[in-house]
């Protein structure tokens, strides 16, 4: 039996599953709507494969992720989500989750996802990694070199790798559309990236989210 905890801020999607994975060798043993407390869940529940949703009200799934990983790295994280989203995507392979699942896949993908993954395969398709191979490969400047960041675009980075737009990050922090375009392109500068998704790895590999 497959022991799964399923994380998601939609009590639709959380009963959706139990419905899905009815009938399989696939056992519902904890589910929550925030990834704030994943490591107490794990802990308590002991799950085989996590199925965690990207962006919840309770707070972002891709830092919970991070945590997860960093304390039980050995317990497969699939990502839950209905955004397509590159930046999702590379950071959520720099983290170390077992696949990306979009939330309209149909039933079979979905226990296939879970099944290979609880058996130590992953879920990435040719085709995800290869729209994030870019971000993936640029190089990590040495832990040692002061990149010079301003206060303020160091919350528009750490904005950025939670996959917020520029209009979002915004309204996140209070100020002008352009001013976050002038900021954004200042930290690509900076860091010797050539774009957002390349940007948010290297906030992932720098500790930054």
């Amino acid at each position: 039996m497959i022991r799964l905890m399923v994380i998601d801020d939609h009590e639709i999607v959380r009963s959706g599953m139990v419905r899905m994975i009815r009938g399989t060798e696939i056992q519902l043993i904890a589910e929550s709507n925030s990834g704030e407390n994943i490591l107490e869940g794990i802990a308590q529940y002991h799950p085989d494969v996590i199925l965690l949703d990207v962006r919840m009200e309770g707070g972002d799934g891709l830092t919970a992720l991070g945590r997860a990983k960093v304390e039980y790295p050995k317990i497969p994280v699939l990502m839950l989500s209905t955004f397509d989203n590159p930046t999702y995507v590379a950071r959520a392979v720099a983290l170390g989750a077992s696949g990306y699942l979009s939330k309209s896949l149909d039933r079979e993908h979905i226990i296939d996802a879970i099944t290979g993954a609880y058996q130590g395969g992953n879920s990435w398709t040719r085709e995800a990694l290869r729209r994030v191979a870019g971000a993936l490969a640029t190089p990590r400047i040495a832990a040692d070199v002061d990149v010079p960041l301003t206060h303020r675009e160091s919350e528009v980075l750490e904005q950025l790798a939670e996959g917020l737009t520029n209009k979002e990050i915004a309204l996140a922090l209070g100020i002008s559309y352009e001013t976050v375009k002038e900021h954004v392109q200042h930290i690509l500068r900076k860091i010797g990236v050539s774009d957002r998704t390349q940007a948010a790895v290297w906030a992932v590999r720098q500790g930054i989210v």
